[in-house]
């Protein structure tokens, strides 16, 4: 039995948190450098990090970067009241997983999970829109468990409730440091690039 291991953001559904500056405060994005920095001054800080951990409330993280940015309030209440509804699946990707899906049900030498830094709103919302979430045989939200990736923890959690042997288990995320950690933990890593290239990784290390 093997065990793949996904993450959310940017492999199974869209993150482009550059493009959600350029939406709600286009006079921080006058160049594509500007727009990068005022993403990672959001998304890359602490408080949103304790948001995905489920320890810190949306509202206190509008009211905090919003402070520290001199962001209007409003707007940044709209940008993150309204990250989940824009949080769509990636087709490519979709169609990967839906394969696995059909492998796991045919020839049960699959399991799925996943393993995504998500504030809890976000992940009730994907919980609530998507079908495709039913097709997993278990995961863990950062926000429902108080610990993010790339925290060890959050990945022995994983590995202790669902009994899965390290060896055969690949975690698949598009940040390197997150699958190092997996690695040093005695998983397979594989780095997220494009669905193609995800699609013949699997075809070499998945039996035929």
């Amino acid at each position: 039995m093997y065990n793949l291991v996904f993450d959310f953001g940017a492999v199974l559904i869209d993150w482009q948190p550059v493009k959600l500056v350029e939406s709600h405060f286009p006079e921080l994005a006058v160049t594509p450098l500007a727009a990068q920095q005022a993403a990672r001054s959001i998304f890359g800080h602490v408080d949103w990090h304790a948001y995905d951990r489920g320890i810190l409330s949306a509202d206190c993280v509008v009211q905090r970067t919003a402070q520290r940015l001199a962001l209007p309030l409003e707007e940044m209440a709209r940008l993150v009241s309204g990250i989940g509804e824009r949080l769509t699946p990636i087709q490519e990707t979709m169609e990967v997983l839906a394969d696995l899906a059909h492998r796991r049900d045919e020839r049960g030498d699959v399991r799925l999970y996943y393993l995504s830094n998500m504030p809890t709103p976000y992940a009730r919302t994907l919980e609530r829109k998507y079908a495709f979430l039913a097709w997993f045989d278990g995961g863990i939200f950062s926000g429902d468990v108080q610990c993010t990736k790339p925290d060890p923890t959050i990945y022995q959690l994983l590995q202790s409730r669902y009994d899965l042997e390290p060896a055969q288990t690949l975690f698949v995320d598009d940040v390197q440091d997150n699958v190092d950690v997996a690695c040093a933990l005695g998983w397979n890593g594989l780095r997220f690039v494009s669905a193609p290239l995800l699609r013949s990784s699997l075809a070499n290390l998945l039996p035929q």
